[in-house]
């Protein structure tokens, strides 16, 4: 396997900078004293046309001119000049670049041909390179900061891909305040050399990298993203945002970096397929991130809650509820021991509420640590932890009381952190985060923030990071993927579509697709195909009344609502009436279906549906009249394992239907399973296969039967 280009760019012995200059309003300058100011010690090669020295070092006129070949050329020049210099860069050996130059495809068609020469212009000479239309890397580990703001010096170890410069770079004041901090972090821009699958595939080999979060506005290798993320997330959390599947997200991520997005629902389908956890914000992509990077596992999903007030104890208990934790009431035995240190009003069941009790050993020590050596939890959330933060707001109220005395001397009176507190989580290998009020001017904030201990300023927030940190432990439960053989390729079915196709149809008819499924050893509708009345009435005797009818051609790809169907025909009469209704429905002779009668009051549907750099995706969910009504679908990439089709039938809203229900066996789901996994299978074997859709799949008593089928092939004939 090739060694991924990220471990050699981001971890240079020497960078050359084209671009910077002595100019303090200039790009190039900024990031260059950040180079320098952060503590890397690389050589540093500035280049300029004209100026002899650059921040203090010797600058040089031209590539040609450096006195020897950097490990890492950074870029931030006129857009026309990048494939030159990236060429000269080339001649002399240099293999990794970080292009920073905005103004290449996200800007229309004249863009996207200046970085389709960049890109060639890099292969020839087996460059790789990140961006154009970034803001540069981190590298904590030796720190190398690339971007445009200052860095924390501490490493981290929260590793970061993003398709947004601004969110690895302006955010970096924000994250400072929080005690959030970067393993490495790459700003991936344009992605026309490196891309978010190399980035992730090297954050995943990074031993600095605890947790991973990527922000996403789209994948164009979504197959190989998914083969990536399912080696990581076994060993190593990833955490997720996707902001391109609404139709406004679409348009801004094409304009910003000129991604190709997708449907939102693909990309939830595909991070639960990899064992990716999805947010919605980037504030809880960091935080969460964080907290899943510097946090001991959850063993399960209890949570003890200690809070000086009520109303956040409240709403941490409510939000538990909502992402899937317990806040489950203490024993009577452990409610004993904690009265000894409550006062009697204080509850002590679970949340705890001190009331408004400013004794910190309470809250931060002794509480705590009882609750962690109960076995009782899997982990902590305290609310209303403060001591100088709190001095601070109090003392204007306080000064004349304490003798008009300085703010500096007042805080003197406030009690220090209570020894163990910040020790905690680690001690006893047990989450536990802290919701609060008070900014890094509270010293318990500070301490917490400085010893890796999440801080968040909404108690709901504190629920939903722990909900994404046990999310992590079932992610790790689920039975690892193996791979997926497919079965050999069935001679019917590529006659079927051969025909098809040499007939110039756009679809196979409702029979042929049903036969082809059929020769994958899926369950279809006994059914005929009838030409005339009398072959109608024939296959009607033979499958017995009562009967449906159908119009049966490529041609007719949707006939619910044009008088094409008939249901429910009983008898000769019946069905002598229908076939005329449907061949002057139809406007012209055709073929019609004679089917068996289905009895089953629950439908559901599958289906696949390709989409560029994802390949064959599966649909699965409550089908019929019901299907856009609903909405009730999910979706994974093929092949499907079993864990796959498992967790689509736990996805759909409507999962209750698969058991009994209100008289109803419970679902052969091991035939339904065979089905949706045929269909991933015949996508992947028939790459001639555009979309099926398979709706109704009628239960039949406790079996799934395909009543209607639909397979478009492809379309060559477009350009």
């Amino acid at each position: 396997m090739n060694e991924n280009p990220l471990h050699l760019l981001m971890n240079p012995k020497s960078i050359a900078v084209v671009g910077a200059n002595n100019s303090i309003v200039k790009m190039g300058t900024v990031m260059a004293l950040n180079i320098l100011k952060q503590g890397y010690q690389g050589k540093f090669f500035p280049i300029h046309p004209k100026e002899k020295e650059i921040l203090g070092f010797k600058a040089y006129p031209s590539v040609e001119a450096l006195p020897e070949v950097p490990d890492l050329a950074m870029l931030i020049v006129p857009a026309k000049e990048v494939a030159s210099i990236l060429e000269r860069f080339g001649k002399i050996g240099t293999r990794s670049a970080i292009v920073i130059t905005a103004g290449f495809k996200e800007t229309g068609k004249k863009g996207r041909d200046m970085e389709k020469e960049i890109g060639e212009t890099a292969s020839r000479y087996g460059i790789r390179f990140v961006g154009p239309n970034c803001m540069g890397i981190i590298n904590s580990q030796i720190a190398l900061n690339t971007t445009v703001l200052p860095m924390v010096k501490e490493p981290g170890s929260l590793g970061f891909a993003s398709q947004s410069g601004t969110f690895v770079s302006q955010v970096l004041p924000y994250l400072r305040k929080r005690g959030i901090r970067f393993s490495k972090a790459v700003s991936l821009g344009n992605e026309a050399s490196i891309n978010v699958v190399d980035a992730l595939e090297y954050l995943g080999e990074d031993e600095q990298t605890k947790a991973i979060i990527l922000y996403i506005e789209g994948i164009r290798e979504g197959e190989r993203f998914l083969e990536v993320a399912r080696r990581i997330t076994p060993h190593k959390p990833i955490l997720a945002q996707y902001v391109g599947g609404s139709s406004s997200g679409a348009r801004a991520s094409l304009s910003h970096t000129g991604a190709m997005t997708g449907p939102d629902f693909l990309y939830d389908g595909l991070f639960k397929q990899a064992g990716i956890i999805r947010v919605y914000s980037i504030e809880d992509l960091y935080s969460h991130g964080w907290t899943l990077a510097t946090q001991p596992p959850m063993r399960g999903n209890r949570v003890g809650v200690i809070t000086n007030s009520g109303g956040p104890s409240s709403t941490i208990a409510y939000t538990s509820d909502s992402v899937g934790l317990q806040v489950p009431r203490f024993s009577d035995g452990l409610q004993k021991e904690i009265r000894k240190f409550i006062e009697p009003y204080a509850s002590a069941a679970n949340p705890i509420d001190l009331t408004f009790d400013l004794r910190m050993e309470n809250l931060t020590v002794t509480l705590p640590e009882l609750i962690m050596k109960s076995g009782e939890v899997d982990a902590i959330v305290l609310h209303g932890v403060m001591m100088t933060g709190y001095m601070r707001e109090v003392y204007p109220h306080f000064k004349e009381m304490a003798g008009n005395i300085s703010l500096e001397e007042f805080l003197k009176l406030s009690l220090p952190i209570v020894p163990g507190a910040l020790e905690l989580p680690h001690k006893y290998k047990m989450p536990m985060l802290i919701s609060t009020f008070f900014d890094w001017e509270d010293n318990y904030t500070t301490g917490y923030r400085d010893t890796n201990t999440p801080i968040f300023y909404c108690p709901e927030d504190t629920a939903r990071a722990l909900g994404s940190l046990y999310r992590y432990t079932k992610i790790k439960e689920r039975r690892p993927f193996s791979k997926i053989n497919l079965p050999t390729t069935n001679g019917l079915a590529s006659s079927l579509i051969k025909k098809a196709k040499t007939n110039g149809q756009k679809a196979l008819d409702e029979y042929a697709a049903k036969k082809l499924l059929a020769s994958y050893g899926v369950m279809v509708t006994k059914e005929e195909l009838a030409t005339t009345m009398e072959e109608a009435l024939a296959a009607a005797a033979k499958i017995g009344y009562p009967v449906a009818m159908k119009a049966c051609s490529w041609e007719i790809m949707h006939k619910s609502g044009k008088g094409l169907i008939a249901l429910n025909v009983e008898n000769e009469a019946g069905l002598k009436t229908e076939f005329q209704n449907i061949q002057k429905n139809a406007g012209r002779k055709e073929p019609v279906l004679i089917q068996e009668m289905l009895k089953g009051n629950r439908e559901f549907m599958a289906g696949m549906t390709r989409f560029a750099g994802f390949g064959p995706c599966v649909i699965f969910g409550l089908g019929g009249i019901f299907t856009e009504v609903y909405n009730d679908t999910t979706l994974r990439l093929a092949p499907l394992g079993n864990a796959d089709v498992q967790e689509m039938f736990s996805d759909i809203r409507a999962n209750k239907l698969l058991g009994e229900f209100r008289g109803m066996p419970k679902v052969a789901t091991d035939k339904l399973f065979q089905i949706i996994q045929a269909v991933g299978n015949v996508a992947l074997l028939h790459p001639e296969i555009a979309e099926i859709d398979l709706n109704p799949i009628i239960i039949n008593g406790a079996e799934p039967v395909i009543a209607d089928a639909l397979i478009v092939l492809e379309d060559n004939t477009k350009p």
